[in-house]
């Protein structure tokens, strides 16, 4: 049986991992970024005509911080946008890819007139979602609603996995996990065990993250999201029966 490690926060490991477990996989989950909701954030939707999710913590923590469910909601992958419905929101789309292809999506659906974009957002963003819209007419509102912080270690179950040689695949879903990664390995002393293992990695500017360890190969998901991820991954697997 293939032995994955997964390094999501935790709201997000858990249906990855209920997912890799009925493909067969076995699973160790590491979570090397904590979400932490700012709980002073104050929100202001007057004047908004939709809202923008570039994640699924984003649409978690403004739904703990406000009860509007009534504006549509454009999301920057499937994962965000099943995030934004299971929170009660009812009119939402999903861009399926990228921060450009959420700009592309809403520059397709709205009118500039129609009022402002509501952003929720982490303290730090990949690409310019508020830059693309603004350069195509929109009045774009970010908020900072939550911060991730980085773990400080690798736990002790997962260095063991790694220094035993137990993984065959590592999953990555964003460059800052990545980068976590690749420093609490080092500091750990294990930089140089990961040749036989296969990182696995949402998007490229994720893999260019993993540079500095070496492994046995990085593969990258036909598209950015979960389902394509799978599907790198359960490549990897048949390549190991």
């Amino acid at each position: 049986m293939m032995r994955v490690l997964v390094t999501r926060p935790q709201a997000d490991a858990e249906p990855l991992v209920e997912a890799l477990q009925a493909l067969g996989f076995q699973v160790l989950s590491a979570s090397l970024l904590a979400v932490e909701p700012i709980a002073a954030a104050r929100i202001d939707l007057d004047g908004i005509q939709a809202l923008l999710f570039t994640s699924a913590n984003g649409v978690r923590v403004f739904a703990e911080l406000s009860a509007e469910r009534g504006l549509p909601v454009f999301a920057v992958g499937d994962a965000t946008a099943r995030a934004a419905a299971d929170a009660g929101f009812a009119r939402t789309e999903s861009a399926g890819g990228t921060v450009e292809d959420l700009a592309a999506l809403v520059v397709r659906r709205l009118d500039p007139a129609a009022g402002a974009l509501f952003h929720g957002a982490a303290s730090q963003v990949a690409g310019d979602l508020k830059g693309l819209l603004e350069a195509a007419g929109f009045p774009v509102r970010r908020k900072v609603l939550y911060r991730t912080r980085p773990a400080q270690r690798l736990s002790s179950g997962t260095r063991r996995a790694i220094a035993e040689g137990r993984l065959d695949a590592v999953l990555f879903f964003s460059p800052r996990t990545a980068e976590t990664f690749v420093k609490l390995s080092a500091d750990a002393g294990l930089s140089t065990a990961f040749a036989s293992c296969h990182a696995v990695c949402l998007s490229q500017a994720v893999a260019a993250k993993l540079e500095a360890l070496t492994w046995r190969d990085v593969r990258v998901a036909a598209q950015p999201d979960q389902d394509h991820l799978l599907r790198a991954v359960q490549a990897v697997g048949a390549e190991h029966q």
